[in-house]
């Protein structure tokens, strides 16, 4: 979700002041510079309450200076990123939306996985690989999570935010080891932390390592609370019949569990489509480095990483069938976005459903009762309306805008990378964790409190000029459409009619009509079943 920036009062100075404004209103032109003192105050306030606030006001002498092949640029003293995510910072002011807990957590597993595998094979120091692997192990506990502020419009690979994981923990280890920060010694973010790996590999790694145990943890176990709450209201509502309803006007009699029966089936088979898609998330890209080839990576590495990689989240991953599809595409990502969105479009259309069967009191179709979970209106008094129901529906559209651009990103994988990783990745958390949260709410908010309005629902049921469906094999379609619309214009049910016209007895009609003998397949009596 966006962040509002927010830059705080830090002096009196007019150029702090201008500062407070500009940030404010989100009015910075393209001309103006983003200096770095503006850089970190403002990033400053994005960052969690204890983790790495400034507090003090930041002054010119509290920057380091640190260069790279393109020259020198002034960094935050006391940040442990460096000079690749400083430009980043100052290339990338736009959103404030920064790669979330889980990311930022694979992105730590993965650069402990490959340090210590280097260890392994004898290519990393020891010392060097222990400071590390402590300072991975930092940010997979979310210590450093503040020292992780870019934007997730940036670079389409991603390098950005693979560059500031390697020199958060470069530096985070050189101070471990002793040294001061900015340095690049004795380990160095390239050199070791990133030994063997290549952005085009790490962060599509981090991707699907993020999405599949987010499923895992959250969406996977929501899904199935919501299912549980929808088959108990199948279970309780069985023996209720009501009107059928297609194309919203009167249908053939249903049993409301029937109904929720549905409900529950959609969410059913939700969960399998999610659970489908987890085979094609499971499989890692990390190894395949620049363009899919493994250049500069040990032939060993790809596999006891991602051993260590399942070891670690007690889920099992795989080495990646062909490298080059793993890194020059996105579409494991899109089969499972698009297995999310489904979910949520049978989200939609439930949550749409029970409002219009809980519509009213007095004026609606009013056959269920929605909890009151708080007042409907500042004007009107007493109203209350079917709040949870249209949240669920606007995350549901949300899912889908965020797939549609899933999808469309996906389409720029252009030749052997996909460059509009960062979006995909923010996008595809999103929806794993907005539809977790509200299958949640939806299920103990609204789904477990529904009680039904019997009495109206059997009148409806009974007085459903549809039920003459039911007379098609005795007197026809033609005849039963005469009846059907003479209930329809008089009143009357087509019970009352067919005994008056004498077609049947009333205990004939009584057996034939019954509403519920209506709501399950019978031999007595076959014919077209309506439409």
């Amino acid at each position: 979700m966006t962040r509002i920036w927010r830059a705080p009062k830090v002096g009196s100075e007019r150029r702090c002041e201008g500062l407070w404004h500009r940030l404010r209103s989100r009015q910075r032109t393209v001309e103006e510079p983003f200096l770095a003192l503006d850089t970190y105050e403002s990033l400053a306030m994005l960052m969690p309450r204890g983790l790495c606030r400034p507090r003090r006001r930041i002054r010119m002498a509290d920057f380091r200076v640190e260069k790279d092949f393109l020259g020198e640029v002034k960094v935050p003293k006391d940040a442990y990123w460096g000079v690749q995510t400083q430009r980043a910072i100052e290339n990338f002011p736009i959103s404030g939306i920064r790669f979330g807990r889980r990311f930022i957590y694979a992105l730590g597993l993965i650069k402990m996985a490959c340090a210590q595998t280097n260890m392994e094979l004898g290519l990393l120091d020891g010392k060097i690989g222990k400071a590390t692997v402590q300072a991975c192990q930092e940010v997979m506990d979310g210590k450093l999570d503040a020292q992780f502020p870019l934007d997730i419009f940036q670079t389409g690979s991603g390098t950005s935010t693979n560059m500031n994981a390697n020199e958060v923990i470069a530096n985070r280890a050189n101070e471990i080891l002793g040294h001061p920060l900015g340095e690049k010694g004795p380990v160095h973010p390239n050199d070791h932390v990133n030994m063997g790996q290549s952005s085009n590999d790490v962060i599509p790694t981090a991707i699907h390592v993020a999405a599949l145990l987010e499923t895992d943890h959250s969406l996977l176990p929501a899904l199935r609370e919501l299912e549980d709450s929808l088959a108990k209201k199948a279970k309780e509502f069985d023996p209720i019949v009501k009107a059928g309803r297609t194309h919203l006007m009167d249908a053939t009699p249903i049993r409301l569990g029937q109904e929720f029966s549905g409900y529950q089936s959609q969410i059913d088979h939700g969960i399998r489509r999610v659970s489908a898609a987890r085979a094609a998330l499971a499989e890692l890209a990390i190894g395949g480095t620049a363009v899919g080839t493994g250049i500069n990576a040990h032939p060993d590495l790809p596999g006891r990483v991602v051993e260590k990689i399942s070891a670690a989240t007690n889920t099992k991953f795989r080495v990646a069938e062909n490298h080059f599809e793993a890194q020059a595409a996105r579409d494991a990502l899109v089969e499972a976005s698009g297995a999310i969105r489904t979910v949520a479009i049978s989200m939609i259309k439930i949550a749409n459903d029970l409002r219009w069967l809980g519509s009213g009191p007095h004026t609606g179709l009013r056959e269920l009762n929605l909890p009151a979970v708080q007042p409907g209106s500042s004007i009107m008094p007493g109203k209350v309306n079917p709040v949870i129901p249209e949240a669920v529906m606007q995350v549901g559209v949300t899912v889908i805008g965020n797939d549609v651009a899933i999808a469309v990103a996906n389409t720029h994988s252009n030749l052997d990378l996909s460059t509009m990783m960062p979006v995909m990745s923010q996008r595809i958390q999103q929806n794993i964790e907005l539809l977790a949260n509200v299958a949640r709410v939806f299920a103990h908010r609204c789904i477990d409190g529904i009680t039904a309005n019997v009495e109206v629902l059997r009148r409806y049921a009974e007085s459903s000029p549809a039920i003459a469906t039911k007379l098609n094999p005795i007197i026809g379609y033609e005849k039963a459409a005469e009846i059907a619309k003479e209930a329809g214009q008089t009143g009357k049910t087509v019970k009352q009619l067919v005994i008056e016209k004498g077609i049947l007895s009333p205990e004939e009609a009584e057996k034939v009509l019954d509403p519920r003998h209506l709501t399950s397949p019978s031999k007595d009596l076959l014919g077209g079943g309506g439409g």
